[in-house]
């Protein structure tokens, strides 16, 4: 069984049903499947060889999510390109994976150089320019031209190992070098099960496309087209496109960071009512304080739940569903292990730690990668006896929830005693004047490590440094109340939305004395 396969099935079993839903019209299961097979026939065309990688750099757009489909169909490797990212960036992946095939849009074109292999355009244009039969260096070939070519052309079916390579991605959170993560089929299988069983999916969803399809939404394609559900795509991607998707068009469910979530509740005039259908509104790639969580169920209702893992265990170790957070002791958890993984707690010789105790997250099944693309000695860092090391750090408790910490190298050790950041975060969020904050360690001749928090305020609040550290003091004690705040009038973030944790330690590192 191969990821693509949920996609084919539920196209013989809905092929008149809607699967895109953009700016440009719809585009049914069957027409969607029909094009998936022409340019995957296409693909091969290009290059014959399984396994061979394939490189997408474009916006949110249903041409993209064709591509993502034929890549997978073709037997190649996907890799995914962040079109936010910089020239340098993605060169450095383009030189890494040597993709025989990239694939670009408006946006994603020019931060790619041609190289030595074809290069497909997904968006509209003159046809006849610049398309040849990709033989050649650096032919330049137009998507629709391809799929006129090869239409009625299946693609040639290749025996491939569970443990094959899906898709490369490139990771190192918001510090340290990032790695070419392989992510096998078995992976993706598990993945694609967990989310349709997790959410309870079915062909009556619509999913509002809000996070980039080379992030998170990418682990959402698969599970929603399995069930015979619709991708909402949008023209742009702003809080208030998002309520239009779930107010006038149906919309039932989304993945999104935090920093998103606030904005769409921060608009003027926009209620519960403007998501009538909304049934689960997930959030990742940063946390969300338990006193956020309480306010974003006020405001959308019982429909806010949240996935963990990471690249190497991609999406959804764990999971919190909506009736998960009914009980407040679930609030700062990530919810319980999904079907065909193992999560544990490990001490720093290797020892499993009983239920309570705090020590590294590990996770070992069908999810976790293979390793790290040409890196074996950071694999064999990474995998050991069977276990992925995530590097954070947490515990399971009695009824088996996981409640993260932090980074391994993110714990605050002042005075001899551990600080855990987010155990800060979330307690400084409460304060009514905070939006959002980051906390972190700097060095400190008294404490060898003094705690510090950069701070961003609603529009209009303001709180002193005494009111934030007398908050701190009355819910945490005074060991990890920080010793000094860091007034941002925006934290810096990622292309995806999450706070650069590196980024504002190093502007807190030039501004203390």
């Amino acid at each position: 069984m191969y990821p693509i396969n949920f996609f084919f099935r539920a196209a013989e079993q809905y092929p008149e049903r809607v699967a895109l839903d953009g700016p440009a019209g719809v585009i049914t299961y069957a027409e969607l499947a029909a094009s998936t097979r022409a340019l995957a026939a296409a693909l091969q065309a290009l290059d014959p060889e399984p396994q061979t990688r394939v490189a997408i750099c474009a916006g949110n757009s249903a041409q993209h999510i064709l591509a993502l489909l034929a890549v997978l169909a073709s037997g190649k490797i996907w890799v995914p390109l962040n079109y936010r990212s910089t020239a340098r960036e993605i060169g450095r992946i383009l030189d890494a994976t040597t993709p025989s095939i990239v694939i670009v849009d408006r946006a994603g074109g020019p931060l790619t150089s041609t190289g030595d292999g074809a290069r497909i355009h997904l968006d509209d244009g003159d046809d006849s320019a610049g398309v040849g039969t990709g033989t050649g260096s650096g032919d330049s070939l137009r998507l629709n031209a391809l799929l006129r070519q090869y239409a009625g052309r299946e693609p040639t079916r290749h025996a491939l190992s569970r443990d094959a390579t899906q898709a490369i991605k490139f990771t190192g959170g918001t510090t340290g070098l990032p790695k070419g993560v392989m992510q096998p089929y078995r992976a993706w299988n598990a993945g694609i099960i967990n989310q349709i069983s997790s959410w309870e999916l079915t062909r009556e969803d619509r999913y509002v496309v809000s996070a980039p399809i080379t992030h998170g939404t990418g682990t959402y394609v698969l599970p929603v087209l399995a069930s015979g559900g619709a991708h909402l795509l949008l023209d742009s991607v702003t809080p208030a496109t998002i309520t239009a998707a779930f107010r006038e068009r149906g919309g039932t469910l989304s993945f999104m960071p935090p920093t998103l979530i606030y904005m769409i509740m921060a608009q003027d005039g926009v209620s519960r009512a403007d998501f009538p259908k909304l049934r689960n509104l997930i959030y990742g790639g940063a946390p969300m304080p338990p006193e956020k969580i309480d306010r974003a169920r006020e405001f959308f209702g019982p429909v806010l739940g949240t996935t963990y893992g990471q690249t190497e265990a991609p999406q959804i170790a764990t999971v919190l569903r909506p009736a998960d957070l009914n009980d407040p002791r679930n609030r700062a958890s990530v919810g319980r292990a999904t079907w065909l993984s193992d999560v544990a707690i490990m001490a720093p010789d290797g020892t499993l730690l009983p239920r309570g105790e705090i020590g590294e997250v590990v996770v070992q099944g069908d999810l976790t990668m293979t390793g790290y693309w040409r890196l074996p000695e950071k694999t064999a860092e990474t995998l050991i006896d069977g276990w992925l090391h995530t590097g954070d750090t947490g515990l399971i408790d009695a009824r088996g929830y996981l409640f993260l910490k932090d980074r391994l190298r993110d714990v605050i050790i002042t005075g001899g005693f551990n600080v855990y950041p987010v155990d800060v975060e979330n307690a400084l969020s409460s304060h009514p004047a905070v939006y959002e904050c980051s906390v972190f360690g700097l060095p400190d001749d008294k404490w060898g490590e003094a705690v510090h928090a950069a701070v961003q305020f609603h529009p209009g609040a303001q709180a002193d440094a005494d009111a934030l550290k007398a908050h701190v003091r009355a819910l945490l004690g005074p060991v990890a109340t920080p010793k000094q705040f860091h007034i941002h009038d925006s934290l810096p973030r990622s292309s995806v939305g999450k706070v650069l944790k590196n980024a504002v330690r190093d502007a807190a590192q030039k501004e203390t004395p």
